[in-house]
């Protein structure tokens, strides 16, 4: 068994044994989630993993840097990815506009990377609450890093990439007319320690867990090593989590256009500067990527991931935004188009097939 790093050789594992572990994880926290009594939380819950199992299977994919540990990251993948995605969906489509409550809600993430911490009270600052299914993804997150004996070399890596992951999300999701000053403040407290970059850029790189993702599946390695604890966190952030979660929110322009949410690609003057922004950011992405072991497979990652979203549905729908994917993807290489196509071809299956019925059904 070996880190994959060609295409054809990825996408084989991926479908072979990266994705079937995921989506029968996913089925049981599907599970417990619909065990929650309190409506409200069961239906953000239940939304979050029938409406964002991308996630869990983009994810999911770090898993094979593990090698024989893989089944072990996967599982700590699906479950901290759940918690991600279900607490967003509890900050963007809740009316509490509290950075205190956001902040309550989000110790989940750090707690999750705590082995011993005791789940605390999650709701205590909203009115909806639960008490099994936040604090047992918590605790699945944690046995599964009590099963790794490298955890000691990560664990301070995990905490800085979660806790500024926290901030992000307690920052984005306040009042409107307070969030920019807030991210904008927040930004310059932490501006000399990054490359040059704008306020807005240094927010999505805070956004992504990858980093967190490929810490813990590095680490079930035998042969890890104390150094490359730093290597990797030093790599995956900015640059590697900034371009993901720009690409992100390239898609979903005209989505947060109507819902009125923050979209950090509206800032850049016009599509030629966004344009050469993104291509500045999977340039350093494909740079950092050398300091790494195996950094022909984090390269497939850096295209994976441009495949993966700018072959969305998402994107025929935008008129400039298909513009600029195509420009994209033609500056990017043969194996950004080959993960398009990819891309495309697994959707179009996905549509046809009841491959995923256990998502679609028992939707509250």
């Amino acid at each position: 068994m070996s880190v994959p790093n060609e295409p054809l050789l990825l996408m084989n594992q991926v479908y072979r044994k990266v994705f079937p572990i995921v989506h029968r994880e996913l089925y049981a926290w599907k599970q417990k989630a619909l065990q929650i009594e309190n409506e409200e939380l069961k239906k953000q819950a239940v939304d979050s993993v029938t409406d964002k199992a991308f996630h869990c299977e983009g994810g999911g994919i770090m898993s094979l840097l593990a090698l024989k540990g893989k089944r072990d990251a996967i599982e700590f993948i699906v479950a901290y990815q759940t918690i991600s995605d279900y607490l967003d969906n509890l900050c963007d489509r809740s009316t509490s506009l509290d950075p205190e409550d956001f902040a309550a809600l989000h110790q989940a993430m750090e707690d999750a990377l705590t082995v011993g911490a005791v789940p605390g009270d999650y709701y205590r600052l909203r009115e909806d609450r639960e008490d099994q299914y936040l604090s047992g993804l918590v605790l699945r997150c944690q046995e599964v890093l009590s099963r790794i004996p490298h955890y000691p070399l990560i664990k301070d890596e995990l905490l800085y990439l979660s806790r500024i992951y926290c901030e992000l999300q307690i920052h984005k999701h306040v009042a409107e007319d307070e969030r920019e000053e807030r991210l904008q403040t927040w930004f310059e407290a932490h501006r000399s320690d990054f490359p040059e970059m704008e306020w807005f850029e240094f927010s999505a790189c805070t956004g992504s867990t990858l980093g967190i993702f490929c810490l813990v599946s590095y680490s079930l390695r035998s042969d890890f090593k104390p150094e490359y604890a730093a290597a990797i966190r030093e790599s995956y952030f900015p640059y590697i989590q900034g371009l993901h979660i720009l690409l992100d929110y390239l898609i979903d322009q005209e989505e947060d256009r109507e819902e009125g949410d923050l979209n950090f690609c509206f800032y850049y003057r016009n599509h030629e500067i966004l344009f050469e922004r993104m291509q500045h950011f999977i340039n350093q992405a494909d740079h950092h990527t050398k300091k790494l072991p195996h950094s022909r497979f984090h390269k497939l990652i850096n295209r994976g991931l441009l495949g993966v979203y700018l072959s969305d549905d998402k994107v025929n729908k935008q008129k400039k935004v298909r513009k600029l994917a195509r420009k994209m993807i033609r500056s990017s290489g043969s194996v950004s188009f080959f993960f398009y196509m990819n891309g495309r071809a697994y959707r179009n299956i996905m549509k046809m097939l009841p491959v995923n019925i256990y998502l679609k059904q028992e939707r509250v």
